[in-house]
């Protein structure tokens, strides 16, 4: 009963419950981080003090994904991500399946090959609409086509930002007095990337039924159009990838954004007095997005102020005898907890790292288990999170028509197709290595 009174366990049940009732995740998180506070002892003006001085944890990635919405906008407006969308239609030809290996590919490029993560999906997936709805494909398909994508890579790969996470694991395992080198973490996490793979196949076979959507007026004119290839589009793609080579130099993603918008500034693709409707579109485009993510901090540091973490775990620990089995399965389920509060995994390792190391030698749990238990735990709510870039970025092009409902279009397949799973297989398959 202790457990349940925890303020962690209340602020996320009222969060989800919340969500599921369509309350704007904004106010949900508000909301909730003020439950948590409250619970936790902490008085209202003291709780709403420490939520907005967290906003500030996550105002790199906001601003990133401005600048990045910024440049998307550019990039639509300039009709180059017509001419793809259209090589995409000329190659999927009405196949469902083509169509969402295609993303999936896709999005594990954008966190691996060209680490851009989801601000490729508000410039692809949009002018792709038009070409869904005649093929009647149910837009959860790629949700959860995104959420492999951009998942699985980084826990199973140890490639950009999965050389961040693996590295934040092998640190805070460090730290917490297990010494593992950094080829210790993808060799005991591929299990979660096949499971999450298999989540993907059984999702994508269930959600082949025929899907109607309404066919907006401005996607049949814009297909009625005939694009030509220009000088602007080669300058388009030129901007990508100095905006991929300034952040892999600089290792600053607004760095990267900033520099590929001056690039189409200084050749005029972008006209002087157009700017202000650049940023604008931006906005609107990721705007959303970044507030969220500046919003989901501030509930984070709500949730590790509030001390309850700590003793959340504590108190499961005291129930477990001594079990491999029940602490595998406290781990897990306690890492989907927090991590659906918080919305972002690699925040989740260094929170969970220091409590679950001691307490998994003491009951014997190998340290390639150590490891992937950490990794799973932290992992796991990050696909059904509303508060996470995983679940928000295939919303934000899934939904550009008003069409696909965050909460039950992203959140509740991506949950169901790959927490599964990944619940399965982080509480069983510990134990046997």
């Amino acid at each position: 009963m202790e457990i349940l009174l925890n303020p962690v366990i209340i602020s996320v049940i009222v969060l989800s419950v919340l969500c599921l009732l369509k309350l704007p995740v904004l106010l949900a998180l508000l909301v909730s981080a003020l439950v948590a506070g409250l619970s936790a002892g902490i008085g209202l003006t003291e709780s709403i003090g420490i939520f907005v001085g967290g906003m500030g944890g996550n105002a790199n990635t906001a601003l990133s994904y401005i600048l990045l919405g910024a440049l998307a906008y550019t990039i639509n407006k300039t009709g180059a991500a017509d001419i793809l969308a259209r090589k995409i239609a000329s190659v999927v030809k009405g196949n469902k399946f083509t169509l969402a290996i295609i993303i999936t590919l896709t999005a594990m490029a954008s966190g691996t090959i060209v680490p851009i993560h989801i601000a490729f999906i508000p410039i692809l997936i949009p002018p792709l609409l038009s070409l869904m709805n005649k093929m009647k494909m149910d837009r959860r398909m790629l949700a959860i086509c995104f959420g492999f994508g951009l998942k699985a890579p980084y826990i199973t790969l140890p490639i950009a930002y999965g050389a961040i996470f693996h590295g934040i694991i092998k640190d805070s395992v460090n730290s917490a007095g297990l010494n593992v080198g950094l080829s210790d973490i993808w060799k005991s996490t591929w299990m979660a990337g096949l499971a999450m793979f298999v989540g993907l196949v059984l999702g994508l076979i269930y959600l082949s039924k025929d899907r109607n959507y309404e066919d907006k007026d401005e996607d049949k004119n814009k297909e009625e159009k005939e694009i030509v290839i220009e000088v602007k589009h080669w300058l388009t793609l030129a901007a990508g990838i100095v905006a991929l080579v300034v952040q892999l130099v600089t290792e600053s993603l607004p760095l990267g954004a900033l520099a590929a918008l001056t690039l189409l500034i200084a050749t005029r693709v972008i006209k002087w007095n157009d700017i202000q409707e650049m940023l604008d579109g931006g906005i609107k485009l990721m705007g959303f997005i970044a507030f969220v993510m500046l919003i989901a901090s501030g509930y984070a540091t709500v949730i590790r102020e509030s001390g309850a973490v700590d003793s959340l775990v504590e108190s499961a620990f005291a129930l477990l005898g001594g079990s491999k089995l029940a602490g595998s399965f406290t781990m897990i389920a306690l890492g989907l907890v927090i991590t659906m509060g918080i919305g972002t995994s690699f925040g989740t390792v260094p929170v969970i790292a220091a409590i679950y190391v001691p307490l998994a030698v003491k009951l014997g749990f190998s340290p390639a288990a150590i490891i992937f238990m950490i990794a799973v735990a932290a992992a796991l709510g990050d696909a059904g999170s509303p508060a996470s870039d995983t679940t928000l970025g295939p919303t934000a092009g899934l939904n550009a028509d008003g069409q696909h409902d965050h909460i039950w279009d992203t959140c509740v397949p991506q949950f169901i197709c790959y927490d599964i799973p990944l619940l399965i297989v982080g509480i069983i398959w510990p134990l046997f290595i």
